[in-house]
């Protein structure tokens, strides 16, 4: 069985949309609207991916992928962040604060199936 997926979501739109397409895919999914909530969910269950909206209004996005990137547990699960496409200086400082992938919201949600299945990979 797949380690479950882990997402830190705001907009309930999106949450209900991944919570669906999760389900079809047979993926189980972990929603966290705290860092720290974030943390003990990707230790509890070695994920290997979390999903971030990076507008997230419950903590702070960028903070997070900091955190995960010098915990030497935790350093090598994939990063995804999704934001607005006109907030383009957001997608650089997430690409500088440690997200593996940046990709605006409608590239997210047109490849939600292939990035809930792993299946996404590391952009440079």
């Amino acid at each position: 069985m797949k380690r479950p997926v882990i997402a830190a979501i705001d907009d309930m739109f999106f949450a209900a949309k991944i919570r669906a397409t999760a389900e079809h895919l047979c993926i189980e999914v972990r929603f966290s609207r705290s860092l720290q909530g974030i943390i003990e969910a990707a230790r509890e269950t070695e994920t290997t991916l979390i999903i971030v909206d990076l507008h997230a209004r419950h903590f702070d996005a960028l903070a997070l992928a900091r955190m995960l990137k010098t915990d030497a547990q935790l350093r090598a699960v994939h990063l995804l962040g999704f934001f607005s496409h006109v907030q383009t200086a957001l997608m650089w400082q997430a690409k500088e604060a440690g997200y593996d992938s940046v990709l605006p919201r409608s590239a997210f949600n047109g490849r939600l199936p292939e990035i809930l299945e792993g299946k996404i990979e590391k952009q440079v």
